[in-house]
């Protein structure tokens, strides 16, 4: 190997050194992102109830903000969304068009059924009828397109597999509904079901683990490095004495 080999060579450790050092720095400017998300959303959800947001634009900075509710539930607008328990088991999420006192509607998930429950016939208790207060969290309805993981809606069997706030008031034949909704909390509805409270919050936070990821294998490249150069001045060695082995 010529010394112009050795330089090209050593300019490839020292980029590949350096490509390592950003990646793990990336993943701590991340690290401090996810953990300024996780702050707000904890900050969040431990609030107050506040008042529901006039548009969209309003509620897009309040997502997982307490809201009240006064208003009563049309029980007989129930639509499905296809569900999972904790304990693996299927089920749905009960969504019902919530009226409010001042005539305007919001859908609000009410929790979770077993699959065998979704007759509201085998959970007539927990129909509340009349004016009702719910608190819940304000969540916002993002686009989810269909994919292999998530097969598409059908509002024909009253089948949902994603929020889709205007398709599910079409559906429903609601007319015009909140532009966001509500997931109940908790609470001791007779019957206990649906069940509330079924808000997964948490985020992910594997950061700090592609950091040290990183920066553990920039720390190779400078012993590789090393054994490199070493095999490359035994070879050289080895040259000048007439036994020269390929590299």
């Amino acid at each position: 190997m010529t010394g112009r080999k050795l330089a090209w060579a050593s300019l490839f450790w020292l980029v590949l050194f350096g490509i390592l050092l950003a990646l793990g720095g990336w993943q701590i400017q991340r690290l401090h992102w996810k953990e300024g998300l996780i702050a707000q959303r904890h900050g969040a959800m431990s609030g107050p109830p506040i008042p529901l947001p006039p548009s969209l634009a309003a509620a897009s900075s309040l997502e997982y903000h307490h809201i009240r509710l006064d208003g009563a539930f049309a029980n007989d607008g129930e639509l499905y969304l296809h569900a999972i328990a904790a304990d693996g088991k299927p089920g749905f999420h009960v969504v019902t068009p919530f009226r409010l006192a001042d005539g305007k509607t919001i859908l609000v998930d009410r929790g979770f059924v077993p699959k065998d429950r979704r007759d509201p016939a085998t959970r007539a208790a927990g129909q509340l009828a009349g004016p009702v207060r719910v608190t819940g969290l304000l969540r916002l309805a993002d686009a989810q397109p269909s994919s292999w993981f998530r097969p598409p809606n059908e509002p024909g069997k009253n089948l949902w597999f994603a929020i889709n706030l205007p398709a599910m008031a079409a559906a429903d034949h609601l007319g015009p509904v909140l532009p966001y909704y509500v997931d109940a909390d908790a609470s001791a509805i007779p019957g206990f079901l649906p069940r509330g409270g079924q808000t997964y919050a948490k985020l992910p936070n594997d950061h700090l683990q592609y950091a040290l990821t990183w920066f553990g294998l920039a720390g190779l490249v400078p012993i590789y490095y090393v054994l490199f150069v070493l095999r490359y001045r035994q070879d050289r060695k080895d040259r000048i004495a007439g036994k020269a082995r390929p590299i």
